[in-house]
């Protein structure tokens, strides 16, 4: 983890930048010894410039003064006549030590801002990258626990530590347990977890940063931050080391705590708006079902009250094929209801829910016993035998509610008997994508079709085919809801449900679901089944 802390970049210890200096000095007058025979006095002074130069860049600005003046001194002392001596006879030389000492000096003091400098850049880079690569994770974060993880370890990375990052809970309270390494901290500290408490709420309470050089409680030994967004507090961190001169550090936590509430405040208004999609789904549902209690049931509860009044009242002045037709109308019209009801119902269930797939009852089922029971349902409704199914054998289990997926085969299979008087094709058999295996169910027919642009909207609630100018030769009704609760039912199990042309006309409704791992049974019991076939 990359450390953000100001530090010099001369990490020597003290005892070993005397010694370079001092080395530095040492070959700085051999050199100019051996040098002596050939050269001036002029230029014996500019190799201990050098040595200074390179004194003043590579250690610290107390070192290099010390290395400045110990270079005069020792060029008076070993070169200026008279030599081995501090005296200096010659006013030239007077004036040319003098000028080569402020020289030094000058050239620490430039080396020494150059180097202060150059870690302000470097640390300011490294900041700016720190921001720039939390903003990328945070935008990811689809939970608070995320966001403290995130935030602590960029405080932990910016700043020694230890530090503390809480977010407010629902209630507004911080929860200083949403953390692991906010526990660890106080737990670390017992006698200090007490202030370290009060102090994020206090920060959290006067909405403003606490510690050295703030002017809030100057006494403190962190930095107390809040975590603000459009004037509401989301939580508090605590910040260490914290100095009143490091305007930059606290700078750069405030941005770092800055980015924590952003999050934050995202979340929250993702929860909000998600809890208001919810609550518009569910007053479109309310509408929905308000739709169809207003239409789609009062007609054939208005039919079987009409049939059974005037089986009631005129049953002495009705023939018998009379009373087997108004009898079939009541029939008719109850089954009719019922699917209507069950239909809405299911939808209704389905899509209340904040999750489909916690509307759902799975368990490992049999597609071919889900399949059989569904066609022999159905085929009492089709007595001319039209429905012609192919499964494939040795089908394996699939995680499913039963009772939904019958309804989705049943709900097709009913659409395609009302729209079509050609045989109907049901296929049921497994496909393997790349390692997921999926089970396909597909309901072709004959029909008129359905026309492109009513392809995505014959899948919405209350639209039917007929409605389009799609109606079927059996001039059938419908409800609008078979294929809107088809669809929702793959979703729930985590597939789709889509619809095809078919080459030479008509339709093509297939559903394709995930069947995942099947259980295998234990060897005793695989025995057992075996002897049971």
């Amino acid at each position: 983890m990359t450390d953000f802390t100001p530090r010099s970049t001369d990490n020597k210890p003290p005892l070993r930048g005397w010694i370079s200096m001092a080395m530095l000095l040492a070959t700085a007058t051999a050199c100019c010894a051996a040098l002596d025979p050939y050269v001036s006095l002029t230029s014996q002074a500019m190799i201990y410039v050098l040595a200074i130069v390179i004194v003043a860049y590579r250690l610290e600005c107390q070192q290099s003064a010390v290395g400045a003046v110990a270079a005069v001194t020792a060029l008076n002392f070993f070169f200026v006549p008279p030599r081995w001596t501090f005296e200096v006879e010659s006013r030239e030389h007077l004036i040319a030590l003098t000028v080569m000492l402020l020289v030094a000096l000058v050239t620490s003091h430039l080396a020494a801002s150059l180097r202060r400098e150059t870690r302000h850049a470097a640390l300011s880079e490294r900041r700016a990258r720190q921001l720039q690569s939390l903003a990328t994770e945070l935008a990811n974060t689809t939970a608070s626990i995320d966001i403290v993880s995130l935030g602590q370890a960029a405080l932990d990375a910016a700043f020694a530590g230890p530090n503390v990052l809480s977010l407010c809970d629902q209630q507004g309270k911080l929860d200083l347990a949403g953390s692991a390494t906010n526990a660890a901290a106080l737990v670390k500290s017992p006698a200090r977890s007490e202030s370290v408490q009060h102090g994020l709420q206090s920060c959290l309470t006067e909405r403003a940063v606490l510690g050295p050089g703030t002017g809030r409680w100057p006494g403190l030994d962190a930095w107390f931050l809040p975590l603000m967004d459009h004037g509401k507090a989301l939580g508090a961190a605590c910040v260490r080391p914290a100095n009143a001169t490091d305007l930059d550090g606290r700078d750069h936590a405030t941005a770092l705590c800055a980015l924590l509430a952003q999050a934050t405040r995202r979340l929250h208004l993702d929860k909000t708006v998600q809890a208001a999609n919810l609550e518009a789904q569910r007053q479109h549902i309310q509408s929905t079902f308000l739709a169809a209690v207003s239409h789609d049931l009062r007609t054939p509860l208005a039919a079987i009250v009409g049939a059974a009044s005037s089986l009631q009242t005129q049953a002495d002045k009705l023939s018998p094929a009379d009373h087997q037709r108004l009898l079939s109308s009541i029939a008719s019209e109850a089954a009719y209801l019922s699917n209507l009801t069950e239909n809405t119902l299911q939808l209704v269930r389905l899509s209340a829910s904040g999750s489909l797939q916690t509307a759902l009852q799975t368990d490992w089922e049999s597609p071919e016993e889900i399949v059989g029971s569904v066609l022999a349902r159905v085929r009492q409704r089709d007595p001319t035998r039209r429905i012609k199914s192919k499964v494939a054998l040795g089908l394996p289990l699939i995680k499913a509610d039963a009772v939904m997926l019958a309804q989705l085969i049943s709900n097709l299979l009913d659409n395609a008997l009302a729209y079509s008087d050609a045989e109907i094709d049901l296929s049921v058999q497994s496909l393997n994508q790349g390692q997921l295996q999926q089970l396909e169910i597909a309901v072709k027919d004959r029909g008129p079709g359905i026309t492109p642009a009513q392809q995505d909207l014959i899948f919405e609630p209350y639209q039917r085919g007929d409605q389009s100018g799609c109606s079927g030769p059996n001039g059938s009704r419908g409800s609008g809801l078979g294929l809107a609760l088809c669809r929702a039912i793959a979703q729930a199990h985590g597939g789709s449900l889509v619809l095809r042309r078919r080459g030479g006309g008509g339709s093509s409704f297939v559903a394709t679901l995930p069947m995942g791992v099947a259980p295998t049974l234990a060897p005793p019991l695989q025995t057992l089944a075996q002897e049971l076939s």
